[in-house]
């Protein structure tokens, strides 16, 4: 049987390993459109490679994955994080599950990913051949596929893994035109977002360790560490937003209120408990000489201006009705959204090829036989964290072992 699998992404290597592992029998071939297999995986979490995630504290799928939790919740049951785990495991990378849960390798050297994984490929016989985009797939006429390309080649394949990836645009999915597939319309996830001339601008570099940002008037709601940059605000808490707003927020053309309760997940008679303790030890303390530890001074004195607050007044001066209005302003601070920032970073996209094409349990195509899709061009896009590789590991195993279970 000769397999042919259309992008040499994560899922598409890990597919093509696991196939021959399962099939030793088989030719297999990887067909990238770019220069260097596994690009993407070389450059991910900061080069460093978060290849997965310990799921620990994970209240549900959905919380991970805003688009495709139901099929990643039968997946992952087929290969788990712990699987992925072993796996690399196995294949001589040691891992590591920092604080954060988040797995890396012990050499932080996203690189022993890339290479395990090529020398995996290599020394089982899988052919690579990069410079190939693909243009278009046919059914044939003798059984099996076609597959045209843009350097006007073209090779015929028994059965076909689509691995290519996220595109941006809808233009990207072109070469799954005649196959009259349901495709949803891909726009970009995890970004972050761009304030404009906001003020808080001025504050680049600070970091808040736990805050609680949400869209006002939605349900979408995210907590984590806050950065803010020069051009906005950044961080986990940011990236998991746009990735739970990622469809919202393009459609309203990235314009919307973003607010942050500085103080996580304390409500405003939290705050304004704290405020008051704080106010009845130090009264006749400056506002500016004491503030949380979660702050610096620098973002301190920016919160007093939004609160109205002079820095020289004095704990003792600010009264119950002063109180509650910084415990307001601290635990809802509205900030105009006038874009996404546009960086090499954003790495995932929201949309793609319909789940409602696809077997759940095989990932096969229900009206084209021996066509199987994995990774993000499918309608699966999960939060920063590890999670999106994890997608990616599952659903090329899950992909390998439907193939090598065909009769």
């Amino acid at each position: 049987m000769h397999i042919a699998i259309i992008g040499a992404g994560a899922a598409g290597c890990f597919a093509a390993v696991n196939i021959m592992r399962m099939m030793p029998t088989a030719k297999v071939t990887v067909f990238e459109s770019g220069t260097r297999p596994l690009a993407k995986v070389a450059v991910t979490g900061g080069g460093r490679c978060n290849l997965t995630n310990s799921f620990l504290g994970v209240r549900s799928v959905e919380s991970v994955y805003p688009r495709g939790h139901r099929l990643m919740k039968r997946l992952l049951k087929e290969f788990s994080h712990e699987d992925a785990y072993r796996w690399f495991e196995e294949a001589g990378v040691r891992l590591v599950t920092q604080d954060d849960q988040c797995v890396f390798p012990v050499s932080q050297d996203a690189m022993q990913i890339v290479n395990t994984l090529l020398s995996m490929m290599r020394n089982s016989g899988v052919g690579i051949l990069t410079g190939h985009r693909a243009n278009a797939i046919l059914e044939s006429a003798e059984g099996g596929y076609d597959i045209l390309f843009t350097n006007g080649c073209c090779r015929h394949a028994d059965c076909v893994v689509v691995t290519t990836g996220g595109s941006p645009r809808l233009s990207g999915l072109s070469m799954l035109s005649t196959l009259g597939l349901d495709i949803s319309e891909p726009v970009p996830s995890l970004f972050s977002l761009s304030l404009g001339n906001d003020p808080i601008t001025a504050l680049t570099g600070t970091v808040v360790g736990d805050v609680f940002v949400a869209i006002p008037g939605t349900r979408m709601r995210a907590s984590g560490p806050l950065l803010i940059t020069h051009w906005g605000l950044s961080g986990p808490a940011v990236l998991k937003l746009s990735s739970y707003g990622a469809r919202w927020l393009a459609e309203h053309d990235y314009r919307a209120n973003i607010s942050i309760n500085w103080f996580g997940d304390a409500n405003e008679v939290d705050v304004a408990g704290m405020l008051s303790a704080m106010a009845a030890d130090n009264p006749q303390k400056q506002l500016h000489s004491v503030f949380s530890r979660r702050f610096n001074s620098r973002l301190w004195l920016f919160l007093l201006g939004r609160c109205k607050m002079r820095p020289d007044m004095r704990w003792a001066e600010i009264g119950s009705k002063g109180l509650n209005r910084m415990a307001a302003m601290l635990t809802n601070d509205i900030h105009a959204v006038s874009g996404r920032c546009r960086t090499k970073d954003e790495f995932v996209t929201c949309g793609g090829v319909a789940l409602s094409n696809l077997n759940p349990s095989t990932l096969e195509c229900r009206h084209h036989p021996n066509l199987y899709f994995a990774g993000e061009v499918l309608d699966v896009d999960a939060v920063t964290g590890g999670f999106n590789l994890q997608a990616a590991w599952t659903m090329g195993y899950v992909v390998a072992k439907s193939i090598s279970l065909r009769p």
